[in-house]
């Protein structure tokens, strides 16, 4: 007798600047449960922004497969959009990473508000008014100030169980937000863990009658907004040892700083204002243990002697990781630097 497995395809599509997950089922038998066994498949792009009606067939092509956990024979099969000769589809950002060799080792940090599909407010916000003021909710604990955590906890799970890098998971500073962290050697394959992360929360919202808000901002006035704070380094940045070598890194990201904000997520102005632990988006400055600053040097890699990582804390939550990594790599790579010899 057969048995059945349920591959679940998720792709990206092509709205644009915000593209959104999309995903579907398909059943196969004795199926192996390996990467090189999942069939590429196709959809129907003209109902994604992806194609004409005339000519609406794009391939999936398998890129990460994760065991399901909350499927029986799940499994979740990330996969890269492609036009129907087999070349990277336009909207397909992963195809664009320059990092074959895995040398660069991303942490995100992904913030996000939990709404309530009733109120259409975030967690904890009463109807016509607002919760206390911000200070309260950061790693709170307690009914008072505490909003989600048993979607939290049980999107924790799904990720440990599904075999993402997950690292941890905090309440956040406005009511309602939360936090959640992800790392990994390569930009595809981090970009890969955020979005299957990701896809695992949105769908467990629909058990308990919440939706996940990506904007950057969506409660405007004295709140904090959402980001997508990247920690990056490669072999330069993780053996430098000179304050001379991380200066130089990060003033390469100033002549290309709206290069860096055009993929950085979609109504990041309305996040990054000055305040609430932002830089300007029209600034661009760095600092050693500066959360107020574009890139902050953490104060471990000082201590280390300038041996670690760097944090661009632009990226907003709804930023898709694939590009900002993509970015980033570019960036770093333009350096000519060295690390001072042992």
């Amino acid at each position: 007798m057969s048995s059945k497995a349920k591959l679940e395809y998720i792709w990206l599509d092509g709205y644009y600047p915000t593209q959104n997950m999309r995903s579907k089922t398909k059943i196969e038998d004795n199926f192996s449960g390996k990467l090189e066994d999942c069939p590429i498949w196709s959809f129907d792009g003209s109902s994604t922004k992806q194609a004409e009606g005339g000519s609406s067939d794009c391939l999936l092509k398998p890129v990460a497969i994760y065991p399901d956990p909350a499927r029986k024979n799940g499994y979740l099969v990330m996969s890269e959009v492609l036009n129907s000769d087999g070349t990277p589809h336009e909207t397909n950002s992963r195809a664009t990473i320059n990092d074959e060799d895995e040398d660069f080792w991303f942490g995100f940090e992904q913030e996000y508000f939990i709404m309530d599909t009733k109120t259409q407010l975030p967690l904890g916000f009463p109807m016509g008014g607002y919760p206390g003021p911000q200070g309260m909710y950061y790693c709170s604990v307690g009914g008072l100030n505490t909003h989600g955590r048993n979607l939290v906890e049980e999107h924790a799970d799904l990720c440990l169980e599904a075999g993402i890098n997950f690292e941890g998971i905090n309440q956040e500073v406005a009511s309602g937000q939360w936090e959640f962290q992800v790392f990994a050697k390569g930009g595809k394959k981090a970009g890969d863990e955020v979005w299957v992360a990701r896809y695992l929360l949105d769908r467990l919202t629909e058990k308990y009658g919440y939706y996940i808000e990506y904007h950057p901002k969506p409660v405007k006035g004295d709140w904090n907004g959402s980001g997508m704070h990247c920690n990056f380094s490669n072999t330069l940045l993780r053996t430098a040892g000179s304050k001379e070598v991380y200066d130089q890194v990060c003033e390469a990201f100033r002549p290309v700083t709206k290069e860096h904000i055009a993929v950085y997520g979609e109504y990041n102005d309305q996040r990054l204002t000055g305040l609430h632990e932002t830089a300007s988006i029209n600034d661009f400055t760095y600092g050693v243990s500066d959360r107020g600053a574009s890139i902050r040097i953490p104060i471990i890699t000082v201590e280390k002697g300038y041996k670690g990582w760097l944090e661009d804390r632009r990226p907003a939550s709804n930023a898709d990781p694939y590009k900002v990594a993509a970015r980033i790599i570019e960036t770093v790579e333009s350096v000519k630097a060295e690390p001072v010899s042992a």
